[in-house]
């Protein structure tokens, strides 16, 4: 059960990330136009951001991880993300307004969006890995197929943000269901809380007993 649902949480991340990105496209089109420039822009943040996530998630799972930081770094992207579109309008209209050139406008605004949700976003499968891998035999299979079932959820969220949501949604719609989507996420995360401090505390409690046997 547990892994099935660590296994979600990267797939529905993976998911979130890749429908960020292909709805990001509509965020900048009315400013910046849809030209290759905004499209290398868009690829790049979210690059950029991935290597800072999963250097950073790796960092953070040398050090004591828990599910509750997982929690954490799930419902943080989701808040971000929930209200880009109370914001957005605005910086589009002071980066076009200052105008930093053709090329720029877009990588900063797409830096200002789409930046630290995707560091966070970036942090969860590495994370995951150090949560799922019961053994140091399991780590490289592990890692595999938590990636691959992330990829698996980026594919799936690209096809479903440019095939269905964006004919069917409005651009702050789309943007507001992701940010609702890691919140929901996060909350999956609760009953492995739960069942982790229920372990703890019997670990907690064994040790005490046979402690006390033998003094």
């Amino acid at each position: 059960m547990v892994q099935f649902l660590l296994n979600v949480v990267v797939f529905v991340s993976g998911a979130v990330l890749m429908g960020l990105e292909i709805v990001g496209s509509r965020v900048l089109a009315p400013y910046f136009g849809n030209s290759i420039f905004v499209w290398g822009s868009l690829i790049s943040v979210v690059m950029a951001a991935l290597s800072l996530g999963y250097y950073w998630g790796g960092w953070l799972s040398a050090r004591e991880p828990s599910y509750n930081r997982l929690l954490t770094l799930l419902l943080t992207p989701g808040i971000l993300i929930f209200f880009l579109p109370f914001i957005y309008p605005s910086v589009n209209e002071w980066v076009a307004r200052v105008d930093f050139g053709i090329r720029l406008n877009p990588l900063i605004a797409c830096s200002i969006y789409f930046l630290l949700p995707g560091v966070f976003l970036g942090t969860i499968s590495p994370y995951v890995i150090r949560l799922a891998a019961t053994k140091l035999s399991t780590v490289g299979s592990t890692a595999g197929t938590l990636y691959a079932i992330s990829t698996c959820g980026s594919i799936f969220g690209t096809l479903l943000t440019a095939f269905y949501l964006i004919p069917l949604m409005g651009v702050s719609n789309i943007i507001h269901f992701l940010g609702i989507i890691l919140v929901c996420l996060s909350l999956v995360v609760v009953p492995l809380v739960r069942v982790r401090a229920v372990a703890m505390a019997r670990a907690a409690t064994t040790t005490a007993v046979i402690i006390g046997s033998i003094t």
